[in-house]
């Protein structure tokens, strides 16, 4: 007979199990990469996503299906890891959001959780792309909804759920013209099927193969989440928005109207209170709209484009006789201006390695300010933490502050590499946070450096498209400071980056000149292929070399690693005067060095710099500028 219903001691069984089948299958998902460099980590960042999760959720004491539902949506969110992790604790948020006062549920309120989920995911992300995690989490509640409708027991609707995600992963590819080329599925879709699939293997009476065992390899490798911020400054309004007695506040509705309104909306809270953050060209019309529905408090309304453009007009009026006089001179002023950051803060802190490694693309940076996190977010008061060192610490990364806060932005940089973190220690950012492809820093993670930061305000540079989303996260979530996500793409769009930063202007007015900097210079990195495949139309063999620009798209491929090299500087627009090469812990310092000469042999008259980054598996990150 069917299991009808599950409380929440079952709903723990059947998630444990859930994680168990997704740990057996961390190498099938990390395998499956458009992409065939060796840094597929989507498995990797979802199994320590779902851990995290779990680890909440096992310190529970009280087993209702509420509070294991909602210790998992705080675990997930501070243990959230790349962009596949970030969207899949959006989805236990929602699903925690349907379950709130339930001690049991039944199949019809299993389809309910998972359409909220779908929804919450949906909505985590400024600009869904069809074809990925949110396809196969949105097409898998529909058909839960559909048999719970027929049959309202947990097991039936978990059957249909599990194999309407298998289905919608199969045809990912019909929806993205990346992965028809590359022939393959989408990897965060895999691995929501996975957990699908151990939940449903738990509740049938069948155990969830355990990841000693071989990993089970497959043919469709995946693509990743590509997630575009939203573009545009304006004027930035935010408020906290109070509902009238008897009148409870539609957060859904109210998002989808600001996203109609203005840009890089923010809507955190549940339908008393919440709190509004949004990007427009009329504040007036949404502070209008918030009256309408509520009582408004906390209002504040900055000029984000005036500010930038400020920025911008003082840069333009300074003079620099050539680019590498300018770089020297942003250095010293750097310092000199942030009143000797670095001595300030103290040596920027180091530790073991956290960071980054599915693929992604950035556009635009988005500012996110947070008095208070979402109602779901807030721990329950069995497994809150009780401070910022309580969270999930892959990484010893800070110190507590032995100095007072500072004046101006803090900066945390995510570094991959030891080079490339000694250069931001003497850029003199407050916080490096080691990370890197394969090793995406968590939320928590990230939000526990930012509060170590001096300063009353932080800007995050992820330095890599995968850690930027659990940057954004952290920055919705940080109660006691304000923090802001530069998207830089890599280290070297990052030390540009640096080079912008106005420590007399606060954290929002430095993301526009920051911003423009980092994608001012030109970059690319260079690494070998793991596999045949076939990227932009062009076919890679195993072995070659390949490079790719900041958004993972080929520019060059060639048997022979210098021609490759070559062929990358040609693609380059002209102009540069600057050509930094960062060799990293598969290259050695005398082959950073010929490739440096054959470089300026052919480039007429640009300055080669050569520069120890330590990076793993990108062999060179170079820059031209």
């Amino acid at each position: 007979m069917a299991r009808r219903a599950c409380d929440g001691a079952g709903l723990l069984e059947s998630f444990r199990a859930a994680v168990d089948n997704l740990e057996a299958h961390v190498e099938e998902i990390n395998s499956l990469n458009v992409y065939p460099v060796p840094d597929g980590d989507t498995g990797s960042n979802m199994f320590a996503t779902v851990k995290a999760a779990l680890d909440e959720a096992e310190a529970v004491t009280e087993l209702t299906a509420e509070r294991v539902a909602t210790a998992i949506s705080f675990g997930a969110l501070m243990g959230a890891r790349g962009n596949s992790g970030v969207i899949t604790s959006q989805i236990f948020r929602g699903m925690a959001d349907a379950l709130g006062g339930k001690a049991r549920f039944n199949g019809l309120d299993l389809a309910h959780a998972l359409t909220i989920g779908a929804k919450t995911a949906y909505g985590a992300v400024a600009k869904p792309v069809e074809g990925t995690i949110l396809t196969v989490i949105r097409e898998a509640a529909e058909a839960a909804v559909v048999a719970a409708e027929q049959s309202n027991d947990i097991e039936t609707v978990l059957a249909a759920t599990v194999e309407a995600a298998e289905k919608s992963v199969a045809r990912t590819p019909s929806l993205l013209a990346i992965l028809r080329e590359a022939g393959v599925v989408d990897s965060g879709g895999q691995g929501i099927y996975r957990l699908f699939q151990g939940a449903l293997m738990h509740i049938t009476g069948r155990t969830p193969a355990r990841s000693a065992a071989a990993p089970t390899r497959v043919t469709a490798r995946p693509s990743t989440l590509v997630a575009h911020a939203d573009e545009g400054f304006g004027y930035e309004t935010m408020f906290l928005l109070h509902a009238r007695a008897g009148q409870p506040l539609d957060v859904d509705a109210i998002r989808d109207r600001l996203q109609e309104i203005g840009e890089s909306v923010l809507v955190a809270g549940d339908a008393w209170a919440l709190k509004v953050h949004v990007h427009n060209e009329q504040p007036d019309a949404v502070i209008a709209y918030g009256l309408r529905l509520g009582t408004l408090s906390k209002i504040s309304v900055e000029n984000l484009d005036s500010q930038a453009r400020s920025v911008r007009e003082a840069k333009a009026a300074e003079s620099a006789t050539s680019a590498v006089a300018e770089r020297a001179a942003a250095k010293a002023t750097s310092a000199a201006d942030a009143g000797g950051a670095a001595e300030a803060s103290g040596a920027a802190s180091r530790g073991s390695e956290t960071g980054a490694g599915e693929s992604g693309s950035a556009a635009t940076a988005t500012a996110t300010r947070s008095n208070q996190p979402p109602a779901s977010t807030q721990p329950p008061a069995s497994t809150a933490p009780a401070d910022a060192t309580s969270f999930p610490e892959s990484s010893h990364n800070g110190t507590e502050p032995q100095a007072p806060t500072r004046l101006g932005p803090g900066v945390v940089a995510v570094v991959a590499g030891d080079g490339l973190a000694r250069i931001f220690e003497e850029f003199g950012v407050d916080q490096v946070l080691r990370g890197g492809q394969t090793a995406n820093p968590s939320t928590g993670e990230l939000l526990r450096v930012a509060r170590l930061a001096r300063a009353r305000e932080v800007i995050i540079l992820p330095n890599n498209p995968n850690v930027r989303l659990a940057a954004e996260q952290a920055a919705r979530v940080c109660e006691d400071k304000r923090v802001v996500v530069v998207p830089t793409r890599n280290a070297a769009e990052g030390i540009a980056a640096l080079l912008a930063l106005d420590p007399t202007l606060d954290a929002a007015a430095n993301v526009a000149p920051m911003t423009e900097a980092g994608r001012g210079i030109q970059t690319f990195q260079v690494t070998e292929a793991v596999r045949n495949a076939t990227i932009g139309g062009t076919k890679v063999k195993h072995g070659q070399t390949i490079a790719l620009d900041p958004d993972d798209g080929l520019i060059a491929v060639d048997s022979n690693r210098d021609r490759a090299v070559l062929k990358a500087m040609t693609a380059l627009k002209k102009g540069y005067e600057l050509i930094t090469v960062y060799y990293g812990s598969d290259a050695t310092l005398a082959e950073a060095e010929a490739i440096a000469r054959k470089i300026g042999a052919a480039t007429d008259g640009a300055e080669v710099e050569v520069v120890h980054g330590g990076q793993p598996h990108y062999r060179y990150l170079v820059s031209a500028e």
